[in-house]
């Protein structure tokens, strides 16, 4: 039986938005295993002077993480920001009530920025609204991004760093909808406290870009009238509003595959919050998504426990998922779904960066390797360049018992005006049945394809491991061809697949071949 058909067609005159940097942002959270024998060992034999893992930073700068979000959530809303910083024999090991765990404050903020200096990433952080509130905030950023002359700013360049941080990315508070959250507030308390720490923060540097909480998911029963409430008080002096969600497999792997039109629908809905508050305060102003949470996280599968009682362990294994190959088809639909909101997701970071539901794992004393979500992430961040593409799809569908009948076919473009060159990113969504992928390109001129490769294996639910990182890799995706302005391939079932095409002076149409 022939392979059903999925169509696509892309041109230039058709655009979303920009590709941003943002889009391909991580989060390093103090929660297990991500700091601590994460990016941060002593002694280990690719510890730098400072202690981080130079082998967990060359995975970093590959991955291509542009922007990464930091202390927490839920540890921000119980966290002290001083104690993180000045001498570390001096600083105090504290309670973390969000993970039951033991804080020694050994890596603070000094210490990530640092960090992220030697990683190539733009910081995005968190100020505590739980058990804090303005002054605090207000005090973090003289440190950060003050010159020098005052207390905090000079405090900072006799730490660390004799010029000012410069953060622009920070978010109020985390997730302060929920129960679980240290410091809980309900909507209208929260509002408050975020427009009111917004108005001074932008008092103390007007430079800054500001991100509330939105919901902490879509199934929070204040879904929607969290948003408004925020919003109503909140509008004119912030820019973003967070959105989290997380993606598992629950059992059914075709209800897991509908991820990237859950996330659709998700990015929807808010965007209609946030314009119905515009519409309503008849503003001008655009705000837009930071989407400062997202993965695949099986919170359903064995895995450690979260340590109870009297015990307070330091950096204990936490949510150090296994990924499965289905899982980084997941991940690849979902970066699709990212770039195809780019217009109003303006930022978006990954949960989280190492061993806690993450692309890279390590080893205390030992090895780093990559989980199978490493791969689409690190490829896509990589090749999207340029704009985004609006594209006409039209695919078969297959069914999902939780979500209905779901198109098979996911995918995104990107084009460089600069360089002419064009990348396709391609999901076949389907558990049982191969598709055959015809891209429409005729409205470029002189492309040849330099490559194609697919993401996939007849198990899709294998996984990386420190014996096997590499018997499953993205390969050449044999008989992708480029004719007359259209590309050709063939997606295996459960794949993620990306097609590389160049602008080359002077080539006559005709068959180009990876």
């Amino acid at each position: 039986m022939a392979a059903a058909r999925g169509r696509v067609t892309g041109n230039p005159a058709f655009v979303v938005g920009p590709v941003r940097r943002e889009t391909f942002g991580a989060f390093v959270e103090h929660l297990g295993r991500c700091v601590y024998t994460g990016i941060y060992e002593p002694g280990h034999p690719t510890a730098d002077d400072a202690g981080w893992r130079r082998d967990v930073l060359d995975l970093v700068r590959e991955l291509g993480v542009g922007l990464v979000r930091y202390p927490g959530g839920n540890f921000v809303s119980g966290y002290r920001w001083e104690d993180g910083i000045g001498p570390k024999e001096d600083r105090p090991a504290r309670l973390d009530l969000a993970w039951h765990s033991t804080e020694t404050n050994q890596v603070g903020l000094d210490d990530f920025m640092d960090w992220c200096a030697k990683a190539g990433v733009e910081p995005m952080l968190a100020v505590n609204l739980g058990t804090r509130g303005v002054q605090e905030a207000l005090d973090i950023v003289e440190y950060c991004n003050h010159p020098g002359g005052t207390a905090l700013s000079d405090l900072r360049r006799k730490n660390s760093s004799d010029e000012p941080y410069g953060v622009r990315f920070w978010c109020l508070g985390n997730e302060m909808d929920g129960e679980w959250q240290i410091g809980h507030k309900p909507a209208a308390e929260y509002a408050r406290l975020a427009a009111t720490t917004a108005r001074a923060m932008r008092m103390a540097d007007d430079g800054l870009r500001l991100v509330v909480c939105g919901s902490s998911n879509s199934g929070m029963a204040t879904f929607g009238e969290w948003e408004r409430q925020v919003l109503s008080e909140a509008y004119e002096v912030v820019d973003f509003v967070s959105a989290h969600h997380y993606f598992e497999n629950a059992g059914v792997l075709e209800d897991h595959l509908a991820a990237g039109v859950v996330m659709d629908r998700f990015v929807r809905d808010i965007v209609a919050h946030i314009d119905h508050v515009k519409s309503v305060r008849k503003s001008s102003k655009a705000v837009n998504i930071s989407f400062d949470e997202w993965n695949v996280w099986h919170m359903n599968s064995p895995r450690t426990p979260l340590p109870s009682g009297d015990d307070w362990p330091e950096a204990p294994e936490l949510l150090e998922d296994l990924y499965t190959v289905a899982d980084a088809v997941v991940v690849g639909d979902l970066l699709i779904t990212l770039l195809n909101h780019t217009d109003r997701v303006h930022a978006a970071c990954l949960a989280q960066l190492v061993n806690v539901i993450a692309p890279i794992m390590t080893r205390p004393g030992g090895a780093a390797w990559k989980q199978t979500i490493f791969h689409p992430f690190a490829l896509t961040s990589a090749h999207a360049r340029g704009t985004v593409l609006r594209l006409a799809v039209v695919s078969p569908s297959f069914a999902s018992p939780r979500h209905g009948e779901i198109p098979a076919l996911s995918a995104a473009a990107t084009h460089d005006p600069a360089s002419g060159e064009v990348t396709v990113f391609a999901v076949n969504r389907s558990t049982a049945d191969p598709l055959h992928l015809d891209v429409d390109l005729g409205g470029f001129d002189g492309l040849q394809l330099t490559e194609a490769l697919s993401f996939t294996n007849d198990d899709p639910l294998w996984h990386a491991s420190e014996q096997d990182s590499t018997s499953v890799l993205p390969r050449t995706l044999e008989g992708a061809a480029l004719d007359g302005g259209r590309l050709a391939a063939e997606l295996a079932p459960v794949s993620w697949s990306v097609f590389r095409l160049a602008r080359t002076a002077g080539m006559t149409k005709g068959e180009r071949r990876a």
